[in-house]
This record gives structure tokens, sequence and C-alpha cells, in this order.
């Protein structure tokens, strides 16, 4: 089976800091704990077994915000000491587009070779369980304005947001026509115990996906279903690729995060499962075509 992963992370506590695993605990998506130890490319490839991973998409690991540079420096030495396969061969790279020096970081990230976007976390909930930023930086003015650099490098944006920010960030994509976004973990569905938060799910995926220049990566459905069946994962699965079509969805592992509820290997096998009926041209398409697409890798 090939692959071509569009999320993963990697990270190296020998060099490099990440505060969130200076001292990790339990949160909703799992014990960070488990996760304090260097994750680097050869761990991930010797995890793969018999999935046949072509190329990786690295999307930043939350590394120190006085340095983001540096971790795409960082990755991008990893990639040219890697030879033929330069991996990882997209670098989706760490920005606060609401800082004063955002300008200057979205130049120093688009020098390297392998950078292909930029993510920053929007998400925020009532919950203080599920909050992660506390702030609405699609609200903020100078973050939408150094959000409009993005084009200028040709960097793409992954979207990593709740339900409830659907709206608001359908609203940036329609002002930004000409800049890709891409959908993280099929748009974090966490209020998944009511007929109110599914229906919020739902209505904001179908938003989204009514903007052409917005994409969703089927990832990280783990992280909310610690227990998680080819059955548990179906109705999500289906329901984003229904929603977004075959040509604008892409599956991705998530690892090391969602290693913590299961194998790189039953990951990608209940993927196959569940789309085993869509023809070879589909299964192209959201195996690795559209991540090759949309990551210009």
């Amino acid at each position: 089976m090939q692959v071509v992963d569009s999320h993963i992370h990697l990270w190296d506590l020998k060099t490099h800091r990440y505060p969130w695993l200076d001292n990790p605990g339990v949160s909703f998506v799992g014990d960070a704990r488990d996760l304090k130890h260097d994750y680097l490319l050869d761990d991930l490839l010797d995890e793969a077994g018999e999935i046949e991973v072509l190329r990786l998409v690295h999307v930043e690991a939350n590394h120190d915000p006085a340095d983001p540079v540096e971790e795409t420096r960082w990755l991008q030495s990893i990639a040219d000491r890697d030879g033929a396969r330069g991996m990882p061969n997209a670098i989706v790279a760490a920005v606060d587009l609401s800082a004063p020096n955002a300008p200057a970081l979205l130049e120093a990230h688009a020098s390297f070779a392998n950078t292909r976007g930029i993510r920053q976390i929007l998400n925020v909930h009532h919950d203080k369980l599920f909050d992660y930023v506390g702030r609405h930086f699609m609200r903020e003015p100078q973050w939408r304005e150094h959000f409009a650099l993005l084009r200028r490098h040709d960097l793409s944006f992954d979207l990593q947001l709740y339900p409830s920010q659907m709206e608001e960030a359908a609203a940036l994509a329609r002002a930004h026509a000409d800049t890709l976004f891409i959908v993280n973990h099929a748009g974090m569905f966490v209020d998944r115990n009511s007929v109110t938060g599914y229906r919020a799910w739902r209505e904001g995926m179908r938003t989204l996906a009514a903007c052409p220049n917005i994409a969703v990566k089927i990832s990280g459905l783990a992280m909310f279903d610690h227990r998680w069946t080819v059955e548990s994962l179906r109705p999500y699965v289906l329901e984003t690729i229904d929603t977004f079509g075959v040509e604008r969805a892409m599956f991705a592992s998530n690892f090391p995060v969602d290693r913590l509820f299961g194998s790189y290997t039953d990951l990608w096998r209940a993927y196959a499962a569940i789309v085993a009926d869509a023809s070879d041209a589909e299964k192209e398409a959201l195996f690795r075509g559209n991540a090759q697409r949309c990551y210009r890798i």
C-alpha cells in the first residue's frame, strides 16, 4: 500500500525545545507524557512497516515560539540529507500572524526549499478542556493584515479550528480566494455527544466546502475516539469525503500523536477498508494524488 502522508510531526528533544513537552500532561487528545521522547524520520519510517510512504508533509510541532524558523531550518537539513527521497518533502511552518514580526518570519520560512505553507492553531472553545488559544485570531485586524502576505510567498494555510469557527473561516477563504486552505483533522469534531454538536460540524464542513479553495485532511480522528474501530471512524470519513468530494480530501496519519491509540499500519488499513469500494482513481486521489497536488510535491 502506497501513501503520501500529509500530516506528521517530528521532534528532537535533545537539540530543540517544544514547550508543550516540557511538562506534558493528560488532555482530551491523550496522555502527552507518552510523547516525551525523540521522534525522528527513521522512527516513523520504521513504524510504517508494510505501508510504503512515498512522501511526507511535516506540520509544525509547536516548536519554541521564540524561534519558529529554527524548526524549519532543522527540517530542511533533514530533507537535504535524505537524498533522493527528500523527506519531509513539504514543510508547513509556524507563524503567529498577530505578531509584529510575522512578515519577517514568513519571508524567512519561505526561503527554505521545502516550505509550502503555514499553520497557526486557531481552536477556541467555550469549554476550557477543548480551548487551545483563547483568542479569536481571525477577528484581529493585524492578524488579517499579515494573513494576506501568504499569497506573496505562495504559501497555503493549514486550518485547525472547531466547527463553531467554520463560518468565519469560510469568510476568510472567500476574501483570499487565491490562497489554498487545508482543514486539519476533518474539522476537529469534539462536540459529538449531542444532536446540535453533530449538526454544527456537518453544516460547518459544508460551509467550508462551498469555497473552492478549501481542501480537507482526514486525520487526527483517534484524538477524539481513543478506542476507535473501522466502524466508529467510517461515518466521519465518508461524511467528510462526501462533503468535500474525492478531489479535495486526503488521508493523513497525524503521527506520532495518533500513535497513542493505534499503529501506523492499522490506521492506514482502516482508511483502506472504509473506501474499499471506491474506484482506483478515487483511491489514488485520497491516498496520494491530492496531497501531492495541494502541497506541490
